[in-house]
């Protein structure tokens, strides 16, 4: 895998981010175990609670087209044209993640415009909730 290049798959997806309250642009690009990049961005809403992540965008995008195989997401963000600080999943994105991704191989990338950190998804939910049925 080629992390560079997904988080320049990622900085293309945020400039399509729908964020006129916030200012603050995500992009996420997922990568499938085929080689296909799914892209997110995230998409404000004036009424909050109908927001969207980037990460789940992309997700949901990669679900509905059949794929289901992630190796791992990139994710970027800042206020206007810079990305200028790491954006790690929200809860809710990691609940979702653990969904459709193994929870120890699966990679979260993040870059905050100079480093790069990589987590895999059970360090960052490590209790995931996972029904009983």
């Amino acid at each position: 895998m080629d992390i560079e290049l997904l988080i320049e798959e990622a900085m293309k997806a945020r400039e399509m981010a729908y964020a006129p309250y916030s200012e603050f642009r995500v992009g996420a690009a997922l990568l499938d175990g085929d080689g296909t990049i799914y892209y997110g961005c995230n998409i404000e809403n004036a009424s909050y609670g109908a927001c969207n992540c980037a990460e789940r965008t992309a997700i949901f995008k990669a679900v509905s087209e059949g794929a289901g195989d992630f190796r791992a997401i990139a994710i970027v963000g800042g206020k206007d044209k810079d990305v200028t600080e790491f954006c790690p999943p929200c809860g809710i994105c990691r609940q979702v993640m653990s969904e459709f991704c193994d929870a120890d191989s699966f990679q979260v990338i993040l870059y905050d415009g100079t480093e790069t950190r990589i987590y895999s998804l059970a360090d960052l939910l490590p209790h995931a909730f996972d029904s009983i049925l």
